[in-house]
């Protein structure tokens, strides 16, 4: 706990869910920046970081700040992120590991040919201005309508694939252009494609209730909506900083860019928010579709018949319109969670190890709806800056190393495996440990990488 009164300004307390191993994890900068939200008009008690939570833009990655529209709260571009709606689709499926392991170099070489990857990636879908638009505004559900995944990956996905009231109007040309021949593409950075063996199952009816089985493999996807989000989030970041100086809002730090929630550039930032959410869900979606037909190939089956179904899909970096019990009463906030994962009760949480370690899935609790406005970690955290990295670590190496576990790894970018190395990292068996002592999220099942697909 950070009670307000450590630093003066603070209009509500600060809080970091983290035991003794994660906090001796988070910088200092970090919980500085904890603190600078903790100054914004609007804010709901308390500010969160969660234990995987590092220094970032504006705000740490793996932070939760909730803002109360009725009393002057805002809605700020920076605190939401660059790469909106970065989330994870899990797909389970009936083969073994062992199987996999015997074709597991040519699903990894296959799926590397028909995932386009790398940074400024270009899709093999070329969308004109009316396809884009429809992403925009319906997500998956016109993925779904050209033929890319079927309703059930729909009805198990956070929002049901697209958030309402999504204003392609509200995007920037620029950022228009950038989104219409990427989608379908992984991406680069921590960005991911994995093929993972379920080795530890901790909830048993949990996991048969979504399909996950001790032995078997699933697949992750992780990635985001690329330029056309990053773009939204840098015309609105200039956007903001004018409109912060318009309506008087006083800035601990510029990078906390914002509008007041019920101002005219605060709802313009939310509804293109919410074309870059759709983007991404639908992005996820077709590469999943795309994976599907990859199996298909190299097993001869149909994907049905392999069991590739989407267990759940879920966003990080992301403004969230929701009602919360907040000192008894029901409040309607705007809940920012920039490297956080939504945790609602008895729902499936999806939690990204880095690359080489151990993912997780979970279920959501009751708990976290009163502890965290219904959120958990999202990751392992950076231990080191991708810079400092990339001096550290030699792609080349990484990659031997990670073919001597028996995991085979391919990238766009030989750089990318040095920056994304699991040592700069943090322990993610440390950061579900400490989600899981405190009730917000609980272990369900332990996935451990056999292949890898970097952007």
């Amino acid at each position: 706990m950070l009670p307000k009164a450590v630093r003066p300004g603070m209009r509500v307390n600060a809080v970091i869910l983290a035991n003794k191993q994660a906090l001796e994890m988070i910088e200092d900068e970090a919980i500085e920046q904890l603190t600078n939200v903790a100054m914004l008009p609007g804010v709901v008690e308390p500010v969160l970081a969660m234990p995987d939570a590092h220094w970032g833009y504006g705000l740490p990655m793996g932070a939760v700040g909730a803002f109360d529209p009725n009393d002057n709260g805002i809605i700020s571009s920076g605190m939401t992120g660059f790469d909106i709606n970065c989330g994870i689709n899990l797909i389970s499926s009936n083969l073994s590991a062992a199987a996999v392991r015997a074709k597991l170099r040519e699903l990894v070489n296959n799926s590397f040919k028909a995932i386009p990857c790398g940074v400024g990636s270009k899709g093999k879908l070329r969308l004109n201005k009316d396809e884009l638009n429809g992403v925009l505004k319906y997500g998956m559900k016109w993925a779904v309508q050209q033929g890319y995944g079927v309703q059930e990956d729909i009805e198990r996905t956070e929002e049901n694939g697209a958030m309402e009231e999504a204003d392609p109007n509200k995007v920037s040309d620029l950022a228009l252009r950038r989104g219409m021949d990427q989608l379908g593409t992984l991406g680069s950075g921590n960005h991911f494609l994995e093929f993972q063996e379920v080795t530890e199952i901790f909830d048993e009816e949990a996991a048969k209730k979504w399909g996950i089985e001790k032995g078997k493999v699933c697949i992750m996807v992780h990635c985001g909506s690329r330029g056309l989000g990053h773009q939204i989030a840098t015309d609105y970041l200039k956007i903001h900083e004018k409109a912060a100086e318009k309506y008087g809002i006083k800035l601990p730090d510029k990078q906390l860019a914002c509008a007041p929630i019920n101002s005219a550039e605060g709802q313009d930032y939310f509804k293109a928010m919410k074309c870059a959410v759709n983007y991404s869900f639908a992005n996820r979606l077709i590469i999943t579709h795309w994976m599907r037909g990859v199996f298909e190939h190299v097993f001869d089956q149909k994907w049905r018949e392999l069991g590739l179904n989407t267990v759940y899909g879920l966003a990080h970096n992301i403004c969230k319109q929701e009602k919360h019990i907040i000192n008894g009463k029901e409040r309607e906030v705007y809940v920012h969670r920039k490297g956080a994962t939504r945790s609602f009760p008895d729902l499936p949480v999806l939690i990204a190890g880095s690359m080489g370690t151990s993912s997780w899935l979970l279920k959501g609790t009751y708990e976290a709806m009163g502890l965290t406005f219904g959120s958990t970690a999202h990751g392992a955290g950076r231990a080191m800056s991708r810079e400092a990295a990339i001096k550290k670590f030699w792609g080349n190496n990484i990659k031997s190393e990670m073919e001597k576990a028996g995991r085979i790894v391919r990238a766009a970018n030989i750089k990318v495996l040095a920056e994304e190395a699991p040592q700069a990292y943090k322990d993610v068996d440390a950061i579900i440990e400490t989600v899981h002592e405190a009730g917000v999220s609980l272990k369900v099942a332990k996935l451990v990488p056999l292949g890898v697909i970097k952007g």
